[in-house]
C-alpha cells in the first residue's frame, strides 16, 4: 500500500487529481489547530495560481514533488512573504523578500506547491512550539497538546493535512521532537550534507554547528523520495536487513514516561523481525553533551541576533531574550574549551558508529506536551536525548508513534541514503 505522498503523486501525475485540486484541498483544511496559527503566512490566490501554471511550467515529465503542497518553515525566504523567524519585530523589519530562499527554489524546481510559511518556536530557540508574538502552537488532532518545535507549524501542517509533508530545520532537536510528539516521522539530515548542498542560502541560522534542515512527512517508506527530492540523495534500493543496531543503555532512560519505554521497545522489536542485531551500549558519556552544546548554540545564536537585532534583545519574548543575554556573557575562553569539547565528542560518537551500523534511541522522555501548563523545564529534558546526534552532526529518522513517544534512529554522518533506506523496511505509519 502506497503512503500518502505516493498516492497523491501517482494521482497527479495520471491526471485523476490537478495541481489546483490537491491545492484546494490543501488550503481547505490549514490552520485548523485551536489558534489558527499553523502558518504564519498563507496566501491563497498565490498558491492557486502557482498551481495553475504548473502544468505548462512541466508539460512532459514530472519532477518528483509535482503539484505537492509542502510548507516552508518561516525561517527561510520565500519571495512575496516577510520572514518572521517566529517575531514579529523581523516581519516588519525584513519586509517582502524579492527572491525565493534556496530551499524555496529546490522545491519549485522539483515541482512543489508552497503552501505557505509555517509558525516556529521564536528564532528557532526553543522546544515548546510556545510563541508570544504568533500564539502557542497546539496539535490539530489534539488541542490539549502543544506540537513541540521549534519546527512546530510545520509538524502541524503535516497532521492536518495542508501539506502532504514540510520543510523543518533541526539544531538540538527541532524535527525530532515535533515529529515524535505528533505521531509523525522526521528526517534530519546529517549537517555536513545540509552545509554543503547550500540550502541555508537564504535562510536564517541559529547556531550554524549544528544547524540542519530535513522532513516532517506521515510514512516513513516515502524517506527516500523526499531525500532524493531536496538532497538529490540516490535512494538504496536493497538495503541492508541484517544490520547491527545500538540501543541505548537502560541507565540513560530514567525518567522516561511509561510509554515512552514501551515503544522503545516496540520499535527494537520490530527492527528485529526486519532481520537487525540490537545491541546494548553504555551512553552515560552522552551525559555531557548537553552543556558544551548549550554553550556553542548559545554564544553562535548570541552573535546572529545581535547582528540582525541591533543587539535590542527587548524586541523578542523574555525567555529567548534571557538566553540571548546569556550567549552574550559568556567567557570567550569557556566557548573555545566548548569547543574543544565538541570535537572530543564527536569523535567518540564516531568511534561508537564504528561498532553499528545505526543507534536507536527515544526523542525524548515524555509523549506529550500540555497547552497552558509549564514546560520550563521540557526543553533540557528533551534535549538531553537529542543534542548527542547534534554534537555529531549525524543523521536520523524520527521512526513514529502516535502516542506521541517517538524513536531516534541514527547512522554515521553521510549515511543518509543509507538510513533513510533501512528505515523504509521497517514499514509505513
Amino acid at each position: 500500500m502506497p503512503g500518502p505522498v505516493t498516492d497523491l503523486r501517482d494521482s497527479l501525475g495520471s491526471g485523476e487529481v490537478s495541481p489546483r485540486e490537491a491545492a484546494l484541498e490543501a488550503l481547505a483544511r490549514a490552520n485548523s489547530n485551536a489558534g489558527r496559527n499553523v502558518y504564519i503566512a498563507i496566501d491563497a490566490d498565490r498558491v492557486l495560481g502557482e498551481a495553475e501554471e504548473l502544468p505548462a511550467r512541466f508539460p512532459a515529465e514530472k519532477p518528483a514533488l509535482y503539484g505537492l503542497p509542502i510548507s516552508l518553515k518561516d525561517c527561510f525566504d520565500l519571495a512575496g512573504y516577510a520572514t518572521s523567524c517566529g517575531v514579529r519585530y523581523y516581519a516588519e523589519k525584513n519586509g517582502v523578500a524579492s527572491k525565493d530562499s534556496a530551499v524555496a527554489a529546490r522545491l519549485r524546481s522539483q515541482g512543489a506547491l508552497i503552501v505557505g510559511k509555517t509558525h516556529l518556536h521564536p528564532l528557532a530557540y526553543g522546544i515548546t512550539g510556545e510563541n508570544r508574538d504568533y500564539g502557542d502552537c497546539s496539535q490539530p488532532r489534539d488541542r490539549s497538546r502543544l506540537t513541540g518545535g521549534s519546527s512546530s507549524g510545520a509538524a502541524a501542517s503535516v497532521q492536518e493535512g495542508s501539506a502532504i509533508a514540510a520543510i523543518g530545520t533541526d539544531t538540538g532537536g527541532s524535527i525530532r521532537a515535533p515529529a515524535a510528539l505528533c505521531g509523525l516521522a522526521g528526517y534530519r539530515a546529517s549537517i555536513d550534507l545540509a552545509h554543503s548542498s547550500d540550502l541555508w542560502r537564504g535562510g536564517v541560522h541559529l547556531a550554524q554547528s549544528f544547524d540542519t534542515l530535513g522532513w516532517l512527512f506521515r510514512d516513513l517508506r516515502e524517506g527516500p523520495l523526499l531525500g532524493e527530492a531536496l538532497f538529490g540523495l540516490e535512494p538504496e534500493r536493497t538495503p541492508r536487513r541484517n544490520v547491527r543496531i545500538g540501543s541505548v543503555s537502560k541507565s540513560f532512560l530514567r525518567g522516561c514516561d511509561l510509554s515512552v519505554i514501551d515503544v522503545f521497545g516496540r520499535w527494537q522489536d520490530k527492527a528485529i523481525r526486519a532481520g537487525a542485531q540490537i545491541v546494548p551500549f553504555d551512553a552515560n558519556f552522552w551525559e555531557e553533551a548537553l552543556d558544551v552544546y548549550l554553550t556553542v548554540q548559545g554564544h553562535e545564536a548570541t552573535a546572529i541576533h545581535a547582528a540582525l537585532s541591533g543587539g535590542d534583545f527587548s524586541h523578542f519574548e523574555p525567555g529567548v531574550a534571557e538566553r540571548l543575554r546569556w550567549g552574550a556573557a559568556l567567557d570567550p575562553a569557556e566557548v573555545e574549551r566548548c569547543r574543544a569539547r565538541h570535537l572530543e565528542f564527536r569523535a567518540r560518537m564516531d568511534t561508537l558508529m564504528g561498532q553499528f551500523d545505526y543507534l536507536i534511541a527515544p526523542c525524548g522522555p515524555v509523549d506529550r506536551l500540555t497547552v497552558g501548563t509549564d514546560n520550563s523545564q521540557a526543553r533540557r529534558r528533551i534535549l538531553r536525548y537529542t543534542v548527542p546526534m547534534s554534537l555529531a552532526g549525524m543523521p536520523v529518522v524520527t521512526l513514529p508513534d502516535s502516542s506521541g513517544a517517538g524513536v531516534q534512529l541514527v547512522a554515521a554522518r553521510g549515511a543518509d541514503a543509507r538510513l533513510l533506506a533501512f528505515a523504509a523496511t521497517l514499514g509505513g505509519n
